[in-house]
């Protein structure tokens, strides 16, 4: 089976699917690895290191795409990209079929086999293929870095010649990967830090990494079987969003994490809870591409709004390709393998991961929810 890696096209991605240590392992089951010319440069893995790990360059896209049964992709190709794909090829990479209802059809009209990496399920067999939480480490990280930038402050608590300078406040709202993370890398510089989660089962995890769980009382069950957070109902907003109106004025950052999978992610800052905040004070917010948890945020920009800088944080992962290249392809590597063992296999696509990571699959949409949802969307 031959393995085709291209070079992501999208604006601003810097990562690749594969990386030159995993090439053996690939060639060692009998399958050949292609390579688009330049397909890891933007992540520090040059051709000539894929070349020596066994695989072949290829000149451009195009011709990558004819010879290849298999692609392995980052993010998910636009329309041109997807037409250009030999039909009856495997798709696998990130690919919100809900967000991208047109791929979704040519997919389906050309009989692209497609696997969908935010649909693997949540079960602990699948937990190395989880690159949504692979991807939502590396966010956490990285937003309190671009929050410890842009305030004017230092996160510690310092003794100097002048006196104490008491440590910058933060709190971190959501307490999934990306908001565990980050609570652990603001506790790592110092920082005093506060989460909040709808789900109560975290609390002994905001706990463990040193922060302070800011209590709420909870009527409604807030966590699905996946271990998503559920859409939360309007009374429930309103007292949360009492409660979070009392710490604005006594935190230095805010770093909002909240989604609510295969939905627009909840408002949890009001332009009046901004308002509320210090001058010089910091909104990092990590759902910004999915419509954003503050109601300023301008996702992929830095804004000032009342002296407080709100930052639309899109695509942090791709601002440290090299870790996010090598975490992303372990994930991608180790699904590919679980669909085919052997050079020679056939997938099961009764097993629970295939079925449910398919998307597209002999000219038909084979994901019930995904083919529901769209025909609902084209009747309305």
């Amino acid at each position: 089976m031959k393995i085709g890696v291209p070079r992501e096209t999208a604006t601003g991605e810097t990562r690749v699917a594969l990386i030159p240590a995993l090439v053996s392992s690939l060639k060692k089951d009998g399958h050949d690895v292609l390579l688009e010319r330049n397909a890891g440069k933007a992540a520090s893995f040059e051709d000539e290191e894929f070349t020596k790990a066994g695989a072949q360059i290829v000149q451009d896209a195009a011709a990558l795409y004819r010879a290849t049964d298999v692609l392995l992709k980052v993010r998910p190709p636009d329309e041109r990209e997807a037409e250009l794909l030999r039909e009856g090829i495997t798709y696998m990479g990130f690919f919100p079929p809900l967000a991208l209802p047109n791929i979704v059809k040519i997919f389906a009209r050309r009989r692209i086999t497609s696997f969908s990496m935010e649909y693997i399920p949540r079960i602990t067999r699948a937990q190395s293929m989880d690159a949504l939480s692979s991807m939502s480490t590396v966010s956490g990280y990285k937003a309190v870095l671009l929050a410890a930038e842009h305030i004017g402050k230092m996160f510690p608590l310092m003794m100097t010649a002048a006196g104490t300078v008491p440590p910058a406040t933060v709190l971190v709202l959501g307490a999934g990967v990306a908001g565990l993370q980050a609570i652990a890398t603001a506790k790592r510089l110092g920082a005093k830090v506060e989460a909040f989660d709808v789900r109560s089962a975290v609390k002994e995890q905001i706990k463990s990494l040193g922060a302070t769980f800011l209590e709420m009382e909870l009527n409604e069950n807030l966590e699905t079987a996946g271990g998503y957070a559920k859409e939360q109902s309007a009374d429930f907003l309103t007292k949360q969003m009492e409660m979070l109106s009392g710490r604005m004025p006594k935190v230095n950052v805010v770093i909002t994490t909240a989604q609510v999978f295969g939905k627009r992610a909840p408002i949890l800052i009001t332009e009046e809870m901004v308002k509320l905040m210090h001058p010089g004070s910091v909104i990092v917010d990590l759902a910004a591409e999915q419509g954003g948890n503050c109601a300023l945020t301008e996702p992929g920009r830095t804004i000032e709004k009342y002296g407080v800088s709100i930052i639309g944080a899109v695509n942090l992962p791709a601002t440290v390709p090299v870790d996010a290249s090598l975490m992303y392809a372990k994930n991608i590597t180790v699904l590919f393998k679980h669909i085919y063992p052997k050079a020679d296999s056939i997938p099961d696509f009764e097993d629970e991961i295939i079925k449910g990571a398919c998307i597209t699959r002999n000219g038909e949409i084979v994901n019930t929810s995904i083919r529901e949802a769209l025909q609902r969307g084209a009747n309305q």
